[in-house]
């Protein structure tokens, strides 16, 4: 059995899209009383990265290390706390958080998946790639609709998904943020929504986090002329959800498949944080939230 490091990662750059980063990363590290390890990364040639222990390189890593500090100190006004670690990477952004995410250590990967004014000039692949290729699960965040608080978290499922990766987290953030879980299944079908497998299914997984003391509701949406994802989203805007929380195939790590068109479709077309799920979750005690 595993046990949380209670630690998020997040990748901070040293600008003003950093310092709404920033915000956010405290928001759930304060909601959640985590400790939070702020990562930049710095571009560099293939020497340091061949001998990152050299002296010469050691004094650009202090360096680098103390602008970060100073970046990290004014951006919040006030001494550093000490569940607030710094850190600085070196290489491309993406691959260095992959790594990250493998040497572990960490819960999940906070990462910006906003487009506009991206300074650090991450594309919708780059974020996707990151999401699918992550050895811990990634909260994506977007800057630019800074959240203060989660009353509401949409978690869709699927008949043919299993539940136990996902089910730690959910009890986890309902437990720390006080959220009311709602578990939605978007169905092609035309039949009576409690005679449906997905129906079944939703009831099943609102009767186990109940059970752990979290407030659900099931909803089951039909659709005919738009895709599952649309129904997700909308539902979300609908009911004013914080965050959702969804499922990745983890596989796509090791075979080098591209996560699927609905996961990605909820992580770039909500604007609210999306947590994706996979890796060593499911050796996680659901007692010891």
């Amino acid at each position: 059995m595993n046990y949380r490091s209670n630690s998020i990662l997040t990748h901070i750059p040293q600008n003003r899209d950093g310092e709404s980063i920033l915000k956010q990363a405290l928001f759930f590290a304060n909601a959640l009383n985590m400790r939070i390890f702020l990562l930049d990364v710095l571009k560099t040639g293939p020497a340091f990265l061949h001998n990152p222990k050299s002296k010469r390189n050691q004094i650009r890593h202090q360096e680098a290390l103390n602008k970060f500090t100073e970046f990290v100190n004014k951006s919040l006004g006030v001494d550093i706390p000490d569940n607030i670690i710094l850190r600085i990477g070196w290489g491309k952004i993406i691959n260095t958080l992959i790594a990250e995410s493998e040497r572990g250590g960490y819960d999940f990967v906070m990462i910006d998946k906003s487009e506009h004014a991206n300074n650090e000039h991450l594309s919708r692949a780059d974020i996707s790639r990151y999401v699918g290729k992550s050895y811990c699960p990634v909260l994506s965040v977007n800057k630019e609709y800074p959240i203060t608080e989660i009353k509401s978290i949409v978690v869709p499922i699927d008949i043919i998904q299993g539940t136990k990766k996902r089910l730690y987290w959910v009890t986890f953030f309902a437990r720390r943020l006080k959220a009311k879980i709602h578990i939605v299944s978007a169905l092609h079908i035309d039949i009576e929504e409690t005679k449906s497998l997905a129906y079944k299914n939703a009831g099943k997984i609102k009767q186990m986090l109940e059970k752990r003391g979290v407030e659900c509701v099931v909803k089951i949406v039909k659709i005919h002329d738009q895709e599952k994802h649309t129904a997700v989203l909308n539902y979300t805007e609908e009911v004013n959800a914080g965050m959702i929380i969804i499922r990745t195939h983890q596989e796509s790590r090791f075979t080098g498949k591209k996560i699927g068109k609905f996961v990605s479709e909820i992580v770039h077309g909500c604007k609210k944080p999306v947590f994706t799920v996979g890796g060593v979750t499911q050796k996680y005690d659901l007692d010891d939230i």
